[in-house]
This record gives C-alpha cells, structure tokens and sequence, in this order.
C-alpha cells in the first residue's frame, strides 16, 4: 500500500519502511510522529482521493536522523551598478522511515511523541542569545544579510554589531546547528561587524 502526504509544503509518494528527507520536524532521533495530512492512499490500480484529505487516514513516521540540505547559494549582480549580492541557504532537514499507513481512524502500533508542539514552543520562547538593551543595528548594512536573515538573527537576539562581531568559534558553531545558515557565512559577516562596530 501506498499514500501521498504533505509535509512542509511539500507533497510525498511513500510506503511502510520508506526512508524520506522532510523539512525538519521538532523531535529526537527515535521518536514517532505522525504525519496527518494524506492526500490519497491505494494499493495497485485501486485510489483513494481526498478533498483534500482522506479522512481518518494517517501516517506515521519514525525519526532516523536530523541535519541539513547541501548549501545553495544564490548570487546576484547588476551589470555596471558595483553591485553584488551572495548569501547561501541551508534547509534544516529531518530523515525519516515510515512506520504505518493507517485507515478508518486506526490507531498506530507505537504512540506518537507528545513533544512537537511543546518543542516549537520552547524553542520560539528561548533564543540562543540574550539580546542586549538599546537600539539595534541594521544588520542588513552587512553583505550577505537581507530582511529575513536579519529577522531570523534578531529572533535568536541577535541584533547588533557588536554581537556578531564577538561571536566566538562555539558560537558560530551553535548558529550553524540552529539556523540556515553555514559557519563560513557567519563568519564572514562576523568579519564585516567587526569593521562596522569600530565606526
């Protein structure tokens, strides 16, 4: 038997003991989650189609490994402007193997883990980094940072030069874990903000 399921805005064609790469899912390696949205599950020639979801239909999923997407960077340039723009992008990915199709509200053999939503909770209430008082900087001033790096840093209390510029090592490493963005981007907008901290 197979199902189609969405995820991350991403639809997906699997079967029991599938491994898939998903946008990253808050859980632990060995946890069960349970992927709700089926669009359509068969077996041979014979489909069901959802509208848009199979009702009582669901899928469940344990958690191999989390990482992350390859690099991709993204490069524009203006021609006679002196204007150049590199920023790269790594997708936080979690690696899981399907467990069960499910049908007609069936219940999954392993329980899920009750953590997504207090996990995304704890992580949106607890920044990496204590941001400091006073105005922030424009971190967009830094080449490499557009409006959503800088708003995804300020989420993670990162607001100023004088911040990105004493990043130690270990921090750059915990940014690199957390965010998607590469240790080599980080430090090399460390290197701009220990420039523009000194103005």
């Amino acid at each position: 038997m197979f199902a189609v399921i969405k995820t991350g805005g991403k639809q997906y064609r699997v079967a029991a003991n599938d491994l898939l790469k998903i946008e990253k899912v808050e859980a632990n390696v060995g946890d069960i989650v349970e992927i709700g949205h089926v669009l359509a599950h068969g077996e041979g020639e014979n489909v069901t189609f959802g509208a848009p979801f199979v009702d009582g239909a669901l899928v469940t999923a344990e958690v191999v490994e989390q990482g992350k997407n390859r690099t991709v960077i993204a490069f524009k340039k203006r021609r006679r402007q002196n204007s150049r723009r590199k920023i790269g992008h790594r997708q936080l990915l979690t690696t899981v193997r399907i467990s069960e199709i499910l049908l007609g509200g069936a219940k999954p053999a392993k329980k899920a883990t009750a953590k997504t939503e207090a996990k995304a909770a704890e992580a949106a209430a607890a920044p990496l980094f204590k941001a400091p008082k006073g105005e922030p900087d424009d971190l967009t001033v830094i080449k490499g940072i557009g409006p959503v790096a800088a708003k995804d840093l300020a989420e993670q209390g990162i607001i100023t030069f004088a911040q990105l510029a004493k990043l130690s090592d270990k921090d750059v490493a915990k940014i690199d874990e957390h965010m998607p963005f590469s240790a080599d981007q980080i430090k090399d907008w460390r290197e701009q903000a220990k420039e523009l901290a000194k103005k």
